[in-house]
């Protein structure tokens, strides 16, 4: 524990962590004031060499391998806590911080997101079984920021409004042509199609979603109007009214991100305009947390908005309208843990419990880095010319009012 030791008294200053090694032997470390008092167990010594070494990867998979575990009833979110109100300490030590700068050298080539590794990337993720998600997504299966009108509101509700503010902002009317890059498992499309009777043509990399999402078009009646294609953004052709992209910018790159500013310029008719819904940090740029990496998003990366906008500018591509959603994923993945963990037992039994204790580490590492973090999402209007998008916002609370008083879902 003597390496280990040195760096824990470091970073732990807030809360208390209580480790009790391979022998019993018990270490303390930090103040307990201003964080959880939180007690973890190592399996082997092996496990305190390699937390030393690489603190944030080695962590999660001790803890996904069982050979950390978080005693009397603690919990990953609990240990993760405590990580997070310390996290300034772990970034300190001079071992992150030449690991972080040998991230920094690698990470365009984690984030080469060629067509054929792309596919795959995408698959690692969203090709779980889509009936893992059912068991605690909300009814619309969405799985990316909803839009929270208060804290409490509830997630299906959250949901629902979120597809209502991003519909209105799309200023449709009917017979419109929208492209979406980025199907998710269908319910904008869906949504897009019954209230405003206008086509949608929707991609994605992911075959699971494409059944999903196939399904849910014939099961709504709008099958006419929407098409789901499983194919890569870059080779969808057409011309579009509209294009939206949600949750689908942070899979590309950031060295995609010219081409994907230029596909959404060609996409786009002439006074048209898209909508870029993405995870974003307040921070300057930086690189995805290995664990994140490796196990839930390979190739993904959250980028800083001074990388977004040097590429709008670089691809002559105007903002139109930019909005700030700081707290709304918080919130989001919040109510996703806990409907997650009140589903557990069916999940252990469906995936696993290696799968499960990797789900419980990043749910918790997510929620806690959109509330201590430097995490946010923001939504972006984008267009060819400065006046394709209304230059008042008025149109977009006008619409969201409308859809609220007919119900629209």
């Amino acid at each position: 524990m003597r390496l280990l030791s040195h760096l824990l008294k470091r970073f732990v200053r807030n809360g208390r962590l209580t480790v009790l090694d391979h022998e019993g032997k018990r270490h303390v470390f930090g103040s307990g004031e201003n964080g959880p008092d939180v007690t973890i167990r190592f399996a082997d010594k092996k496990v305190e060499r390699e937390i030393f070494l690489n603190p944030e990867l080695k962590t999660a998979e001790a803890y996904m391998d069982g050979r950390m575990t978080v005693e009397n009833g603690g919990t990953a979110f609990d240990l993760l806590s405590l990580f997070s109100v310390n996290r300034s300490g772990l970034a300190a030590h001079p071992i992150q911080k030449g690991l972080r700068k040998v991230w920094r050298t690698l990470r365009r080539s984690q984030q080469r997101n060629s067509i054929p590794r792309a596919a795959e990337n995408i698959k690692h993720h969203y090709d779980i079984p889509p009936k893992f998600y059912r068991l605690w997504l909300d009814d619309t299966m969405t799985y990316s920021c909803a839009y929270y009108t208060a804290p409490d509101v509830g997630l299906h509700q959250a949901q629902i409004d979120k597809l209502r503010h991003i519909a209105a902002k799309l200023k449709l009317e009917p017979g419109m042509h929208i492209a979406e890059i980025g199907s998710g498992w269908g319910a904008l499309a869906t949504f897009l199609a019954r209230n405003y009777d206008v086509r949608v043509t929707s991609v994605s990399l992911s075959p699971e979603q494409i059944g999903v999402a196939r399904a849910r078009a014939l099961e709504e009646n709008v099958a006419d109007k929407v098409t789901f294609l499983e194919q890569d953004y870059r080779h969808l052709e057409g011309s579009y009214d509209r294009v939206v992209s949600i949750a689908m910018m942070e899979a590309i790159g950031v060295s995609n991100f010219d081409n994907y500013f230029e596909t959404i310029q060609r996409l786009t008719k002439p006074g048209g305009f898209a909508l870029v819904h993405c995870i974003g940090r307040m921070s300057p740029p930086g690189t995805t947390a290995p664990f994140i990496r490796k196990y839930i998003f390979p190739g993904g990366y959250v980028p800083a908005l001074s990388e977004v906008f040097a590429s709008l500018e670089r691809t002559g591509t105007w903002c139109a309208d930019m909005e700030s959603l700081r707290l709304h994923y918080y919130w989001t993945i919040r109510d996703w843990r806990l409907a997650y963990e009140a589903k557990r037992e069916e999940a252990v039994a469906m995936m696993g419990d290696r799968f499960c204790r990797m789900w419980d580490f990043y749910l918790a590492s997510v929620e806690l880095g959109f509330l201590h973090g430097s995490n946010f999402v923001f939504q972006m209007l984008l267009s060819k010319q400065r006046d394709d998008v209304p230059v008042i916002r008025d149109y977009i609370v006008d619409e969201e009012r409308r859809l609220a008083a007919v119900h629209a879902e």
